[in-house]
């Protein structure tokens, strides 16, 4: 569904999740940052694990709550970068990271709690905010 704030899918449940991932990656086209909005809880890692799934990647994706940082290999060998900045204190402390390494690499960066490193974000990013509602959950995508 296409509204004035961008592309709305209503998920229903995880079955739905493959067809909504390969929409928005068709939808975003050559967009690589995507900054993932939501309540904790609201999916925004089971949902990053199928947009991964989409792109070839084989490993485990799982939070990097810990690490930051997790790094993958799509079916095309390129990284794929999945961050979780839930953990952070302060903008200072992705910068120690090098973030900018990673944002600025041209390769598909997964940023789950953007709105801790707002500042450091590059401005042309696809925001995906995941509401919950009753059984189902809204994933936007606003470019």
């Amino acid at each position: 569904m296409q509204t004035a704030s961008g592309i709305s899918w209503v998920c229903k449940s995880v079955a739905e999740l493959p067809g909504i991932a390969q929409q928005l990656l068709a939808e975003a086209g050559l967009f690589r940052v995507f900054a993932f909005y939501g309540e904790m809880g609201s999916g925004k890692t089971t949902f990053i694990k199928e947009i991964c799934r989409q792109l070839g990647v084989e490993e485990v994706v799982t939070s990097p709550t810990f690490t930051i940082v997790n790094e993958y290999r799509s079916g095309t060998g390129e990284p794929v970068f999945h961050f979780d900045f839930y953990r952070i204190k302060s903008e200072s402390e992705a910068l120690d990271l090098g973030y900018e390494n990673y944002l600025y690499s041209g390769n598909y960066c997964f940023v789950e709690w953007p709105e801790r490193i707002a500042a450091l974000l590059p401005s042309k990013i696809a925001k995906v905010s995941i509401t919950t509602g009753g059984e189902a959950r809204t994933i936007t995508l606003t470019l």
